[in-house]
């Protein structure tokens, strides 16, 4: 009798965990996402270019302050910085600065919202401008966005981001020619 006990305690609890993974959803996922209000990650990020046989390789690190401000450091193979702050995207390499608008590029804009919008946990813009599935559970999810303005469709075919919690782990970018990047996060470096 105390085995049928256990069973049937095994069976409810099995049950629980279930529901508790098949309750969670894109909304959860946007609001664990929204508690970050800060971080900071190393990155190793390959681009697959059809015109090249190797894959060109790149790592340095990200900076991330809510909502607004993404900073990446490439330090491999040649130092650069990116910067994303509000509506202004600021590129450094060498002793050359570029300075963006995004609201001048909307094709660059879109992909801006898909980063920043993801990591602000901000559904309402993602769903402005991506169709959005989500696949997998609180311990491990996908995110795949794809565009539905059809001159970023003609550039960006999907953006896969994957994660587990509350933190992002890679971002694929699938390019309309079939060159796509890769980028894979370790947030050990987070503070």
């Amino acid at each position: 009798m105390h085995t049928f006990f256990r069973s049937v305690l095994a069976l409810v609890v099995g049950c629980a965990a279930l529901s508790a993974h098949a309750g969670w959803d894109l909304e959860q996922l946007m609001q664990a996402l929204a508690r970050n209000t800060s971080g900071r990650a190393t990155f190793t990020e390959q681009k697959f270019i059809a015109l090249l046989d190797k894959p060109v390789l790149s790592s340095g690190e990200l900076l991330y302050t809510a909502p607004d401000r993404l900073e990446k450091r490439t330090l491999k193979p040649k130092p650069e910085t990116m910067v994303l702050d509000h509506d202004t995207v600021t590129v450094e390499r060498g002793k050359r600065q570029y300075v963006l608008r995004v609201k001048d590029y909307p094709e660059l804009g879109v992909f801006v919202e898909s980063i920043r919008g993801t990591l602000a946990g901000d559904k309402a813009a993602l769903e402005r401008l991506y169709q959005l599935t989500l696949d997998g559970n609180e311990a491990h999810w996908t995110l795949v966005l794809r565009p539905l303005n059809p001159k970023m469709l003609a550039v960006v075919q999907r953006i896969t981001m994957q994660g587990e919690r509350a933190e992002l782990r890679s971002i694929e970018v699938e390019q309309a020619d079939k060159d796509r990047s890769v980028m894979l996060i370790d947030n050990a470096a987070a503070p």
